[in-house]
């Protein structure tokens, strides 16, 4: 079946240029009351994401699912959870994405299935050894009996990354590994059987008119051979190693899915989820012969630093350039504290789900990390490429950080025994109308997470047609960027300015982002967008201008 594919006058590298709006469907709009966000309700709002402006949507996943990692722990790609509707909404959902003139990417999640996926119960149910088994990673355990993983692995979630079975006997078994939580074991990409289960899933969704997919993990499908011990390292940097991350065989399997999608059209994307740095090594996943994209995660994790981000800045465009591909650009996903958050604390949370609790000894100042939220998104969305834009970043959503330990959902939270707070707190339900029960998210005011008192006075309808609401700055941001085609653009750098000022040429526009405390004289012009008031062509700090000079 094909689904038909109104979207506008897009040229078929879209993508290269895009604002992509991630939506989790959880937490965006609930259309049934039960507390829990469905496709129903993305549905019903969906014109309010075009009218923002944006070019796409990404929608995190929506597949059948036991839900132990919020629908990231997959028992069937080829359907819809019943938590979120059917196929037939999803079909609906498309459909009128496109009406809308909007592309719309889906999540694809290619390292691991859920444990009650049909293929892992196949494999529990048979011999060590056996075909079924062999979809999977199952290995003997070390230690004279067999009672010690296969290796030292950890989760990502903390915790060891193997966990041992009882066979059908009763005996101990043997293990298997999940780099994740204990629900979603890993499968063995060394398998045919694996590449031609995710060949279908491509076609299933190509076939119904998605217009591309964001891989999750894309970086961790192949593991060294032999499965060596990896190295401990305390709180890794961003991209750090590993003998599970970033091995050469990957790129085999999307030049592979890049023939797929090829076949549908120049228009479709692939779009990579690899926590892999340098970027020079990230930027190998989008050479022209496999993906179109790749999340900039070294971006995310920069500090709102003038120093910090001309630097990255320059290695994002060399690096990505040097394969012919565009940048992207990213400062929030369902994965990391808020950035609204995130830059008013001291400390960077962006390259791990650590997380901001009641008991965390650092709290974000609220009016500094927003000031300084709207100033780095007005820096982002002038930059050439594509950006991604995480569902209420728009509204200036701080991450929810007074979630009650009972409350709390994600794995990494029980699996560090609460060490770690994980990512509950940036995906809390949206805020849409604050006279309406949970603040518009539905009709009976059910929440699977709590929303904190102060998303009220957030909600999208009170900030609307509001000047100066982060609302309308997001709007303005992106009618200017269309408007003179910033991300199509070239940065051309400013050295007159102080050591706190990041500024550049962009066509016609000048771009001066402040990252300081002490105000700077912006150049002579017609201030076109800005993310504070500017008065007297002295732009305050933390605050970024958008400033039209011929």
């Amino acid at each position: 079946m094909s689904a038909p594919r109104i979207v506008g006058n897009s040229p078929a590298d879209w993508w290269n240029h895009a604002v992509i709006y991630q939506i989790y469907p959880r937490s965006f709009a609930d259309g049934n009351g039960d507390g829990v966000g469905d496709i129903p309700g993305i549905i019903s709002k969906l014109p309010d994401i075009a009218k923002l402006g944006v070019d796409a949507i990404w929608i995190s996943p929506f597949y059948t699912s036991p839900q132990k990692d919020a629908g990231y722990d997959v028992a069937d790609f080829q359907d819809i959870d019943p938590l979120f509707g059917t196929l037939d909404d999803a079909q609906a959902l498309i459909d009128t994405a496109h009406e809308l003139g909007l592309r719309i990417i889906v999540d694809l999640v290619p390292n691991h299935s859920s444990d009650q996926h049909e293929w892992f119960q196949q494999a529990l149910a048979c011999a060590p050894g056996s075909p079924e088994r062999a979809r999977y990673l199952f290995r003997e355990g070390a230690g004279s009996s067999g009672e010690l993983p296969p290796n030292n692995w950890e989760s990502v979630f903390g915790g060891p990354a193997w966990t041992r079975i009882s066979e059908a006997d009763g005996s101990p078994g043997q293990w298997y590994l999940h780099l994740f939580d204990s629900s979603q074991p890993d499968f063995d990409w060394n398998n045919p059987e694996v590449w031609d289960l995710f060949r279908g899933v491509l076609r299933f969704w190509l076939d119904r008119g998605v217009d591309g997919f964001r891989v999750d993990v894309a970086h961790g499908l192949i593991k060294a051979d032999g499965l060596p011990d990896q190295e401990i390292i305390k709180d890794p940097p961003v991209g750090a190693g590993g003998p599970f991350w970033n091995q050469e065989g990957v790129h085999e399997v999307y030049r592979d899915w890049r023939k797929i999608l090829e076949s549908y059209g120049p228009d479709r994307m692939l779009c990579a989820e690899a926590w892999v740095m340098p970027l020079a090594n990230m930027a190998h996943y989008v050479r022209p012969d496999e993906m179109h994209q790749a999340f900039n995660f070294g971006y995310l994790a920069t500090d709102f630093d003038a120093q910090a981000l001309r630097a990255i800045i320059d290695e994002s465009l060399e690096a990505f350039g040097g394969v012919g591909s565009p940048s992207t650009w990213v400062l929030s996903n369902h994965d990391v504290v808020r950035h609204a958050s995130r830059f008013g604390a001291e400390f960077v949370s962006g390259a791990h789900p650590t997380g901001i609790g009641p008991l965390s000894p650092h709290k974000p100042d609220t009016e500094l990390g927003l000031k300084k939220a709207r100033a780095a998104t007005a820096l982002m969305l002038a930059l050439p490429g594509s950006a991604y834009l995480y569902q209420g970043e728009e509204l200036g959503l701080p991450e929810a950080i007074d979630i009650p330990d009972a409350d709390r959902q994600d794995p990494t939270f029980f699996r560090t025994h609460g060490e770690r707070y994980g990512r509950d707190g940036c995906r809390v339900p949206l805020p849409w109308d604050s006279a309406e029960p949970a603040n518009g998210f539905n009709s009976t005011g059910e929440t699977w997470l709590p929303q904190p008192p102060e998303y009220a006075e957030l909600a999208r309808a009170h900030q609307n047609g509001v000047e100066g609401s982060t609302l309308e700055l997001y709007r303005s941001l992106l009618a200017v960027r269309a408007e003179e085609n910033l991300g199509k653009g070239a940065v051309a750098w400013l050295e007159e300015y102080p050591d706190a000022v990041i500024a550049f040429d962009n066509g016609t526009i000048t771009v001066v982002s402040n990252t300081g405390s002490q105000p700077v004289d912006l150049p002579a012009g017609e201030v076109v967008v800005a993310s504070q008031p500017v008065e007297s062509g002295v732009l305050p700090g933390y605050a970024t201008a958008w400033v039209r000079t011929s």
